[in-house]
């Protein structure tokens, strides 16, 4: 082996598709002088490096972006120092844009490779075998600076062509190394739009790959049962018969196993795609969707010409269904958009009921148009990776720092998908739902649970703790509908201490189980089972108060008498997670 190549992920079922690439487009040739190495942020920076000393290489690359390049920075001080003489080269979105600033401060690094690395790696690795081949280096044909996309200490050695999108090899042979990983694939690159707090805005083209080989490629994903298959496209549907054509293939090839996950742009989609899209199965398809803001000012400076009102038309067509994931993105610390602008942008696309909801911070990326602007805007904003921002002209630290609070109330209370029948209901006492928010990141400070994060089954206590401040007269319904959100996602063993009692009603729900039994009427999957065999893999629950109910001015309906709701664990809602349920009147 003689090239190390380093992928540290955000997370162990991430993979980095960067170096998958250029050793595949290596080649046979070069395969036995090439060995991968996989860590995350979360490792330690003394175990990588020791597991890279370990595997003894004579040339290190390491694959760059603002997740990693703290953890990159600190292993090249150190790198050199148990493996003297070794040579570095860098690669990745990260390290393209302050290139000689890093020669200068990093003495390992021998260069950095510029942008699409798949030829500019081969050609390295020719040079690097021709040269551990032979002494006389002054006898060597190929010359370091020949070598199109590097970045050397004498200066650039020129840019490269882009490639075609099927010379790209495909980048899975075997799925053995990515057991439990999402995979990644991209059947386009570059990107039509121009958002000035994006990269994709200096990539002035968008190259497609022939849909023969996304077909084949694709193929494979779904012969394999892969479950997750990630587009890394940055606007799949930019181009309408690209984006129908996959669609339509993996609708007529579904396993009913494999996720297909889309980056897409909803402004630009068409009725004919989201009648293709509302005929797929549940759950095989999710959608991420920029919204970023609704502030026509913001989008305008940002470049990003969209219709907000469209794009929540789009959405709820995409919705009707209920077979679609979508996730939904904002960006805070965006130009001219203040608090109060960022309160009703998140409140306008709240309203378009997201699977997820993502609140973002922007990010001042090196080489993007809005690092240019930086100083207009007044952005302050990290030194280090992530480069996120502190404060802008119209946004101070403190309103930062709030939004922060409340982000992460958005992700326990409501991505967490553990809710979806509380917080529709607590919503009514607030004026809007990010004052809901606002409020419980309030109640969360008060009580020191930023510090003291309370664990996944306590949260139904916080958060009913919270409700009864707001309106104590409706504990009873509360404490309802957070049974019932319990029970839909898990069968536990102990009781919630916030549910009801259901002594009185044992007897008629032991008379329930044992009917099934003899003749099964909602449980024809249990018959293998004796009653209290099913009773122990499902739940039923009475309820006196119409939890089960959509509309949440329903919910609030005293009812005569106890309802009663069967949990089924073994089918659950592809896209929320959440048990089957049945409403039974006994």
């Amino acid at each position: 082996m003689i090239f190390l190549l380093v992928g540290i992920n955000a997370k162990y079922i991430h993979s980095n598709p960067a170096i998958y690439s250029l050793r595949a487009y290596a080649g046979e040739e070069f395969r036995e002088n090439i060995e991968l190495a996989e860590y995350t942020i979360n490792n330690r920076k003394e175990e990588i490096l020791a597991d890279i000393y370990r595997r003894r290489p004579k040339i290190l690359g390491f694959s760059c972006y603002i997740w990693n390049f703290s953890l990159v920075k600190e292993l090249l001080e150190d790198i050199s120092k148990v493996l003297p003489g070794i040579e570095v080269w860098l690669g990745g979105p990260e390290v393209s844009f302050d290139g000689p600033e890093l020669l200068e401060a990093y003495p390992a690094v021998k260069g950095i490779m510029i942008g699409e690395g798949e030829e500019t790696f081969r050609e390295l690795l020719a040079y690097y075998r021709e040269l551990l081949a032979t002494d006389k280096t002054d006898t060597r044909v190929i010359k370091l600076n020949s070598i199109k996309g590097l970045l050397l200490r004498e200066g650039k050695t020129g840019e490269r062509t882009l490639l075609e999108m099927d010379e790209l090899p495909f980048l899975y042979d075997k799925m053995e190394d990515f057991q439990n990983k999402i995979v990644y694939y991209e059947s386009s690159r570059g990107c039509p739009f121009r958002c000035s707090y994006c990269l994709s805005a200096i990539d002035k083209s968008v190259r497609f790959r022939s849909m023969d080989k996304v077909k084949k490629e694709l193929q494979f994903f779904l012969q394999e049962k892969v479950p997750q298959v990630k587009f890394i496209d940055r606007t799949f549907n930019s181009n309408h018969d690209h984006c129908m054509e996959i669609w339509k293939y993996i609708k007529e090839n579904d396993n009913g196993v494999t996720n297909f996950h889309f980056e897409i742009a909803a402004d630009i989609m068409t009725e004919e795609e989201i009648a293709l899209l509302s005929e797929l199965r549940p759950g095989l398809v999710q959608l991420e969707i920029g919204v970023q803001s609704t502030n026509e000012t913001t989008l305008r400076e940002i470049n990003r010409f969209v219709n907000t009102k469209h794009i929540a038309k789009v959405v709820d067509a995409l919705r009707q269904k209920e077979n679609i994931h979508i996730h939904l993105d904002l960006i805070a610390g965006l130009p001219f958009e203040d608090y109060d602008s960022f309160v009703n942008s998140f409140d306008e696309v709240y309203a378009m009921k997201p699977e997820q909801l993502q609140l973002g911070f922007l990010k001042v990326l090196k080489g993007s148009p809005m690092e240019a602007k930086a100083v207009e805007y007044k952005i302050m904003y990290q030194k280090s990776a992530p480069y996120e921002v502190l404060s802008t002209k119209w946004l101070s630290y403190e309103q930062v720092l709030k939004l922060k609070k409340v982000e992460e109330m958005v992700e326990l209370y409501y991505n967490s998908n553990q809710f979806r029948h509380m917080m529709p209901v607590l919503e009514q006492e607030f004026e809007s739902a990010f004052k809901m928010y606002e409020a419980l990141a309030e109640y969360y400070e008060r009580k020191g649970y930023f510090v003291n994060v309370p664990a996944r089954s306590s949260r139904y206590e916080v958060l009913l703790a919270f409700a009864c401040e707001q309106n104590p007269a409706r504990e009873g319904l509360y404490r309802e509908l957070l049974t019932f959100d319990f029970y839909l996602r898990e069968k536990a063993k102990s009781r919630p201490s916030y549910a009801g009692g259901v002594e009185e009603y044992r007897e008629v729900i032991w008379e329930f189980y044992c009917r099934e039994e003899e003749t099964p009427a909602y449980l024809e999957g249990y018959k293998e089972y004796h009653a209290r065999q099913t009773m122990k893999m499902t739940h039923m629950e009475a309820f006196t108060y119409s939890v089960w109910e959509k509309e949440p001015e329903k919910v609030s309906t005293k009812l005569s008498e106890a309802l009663f709701v069967l949990f089924d664990y073994k089918e659950r809602n592809p896209l929320t997670g959440d048990a089957k349920y049945n409403i039974i009147h006994l």
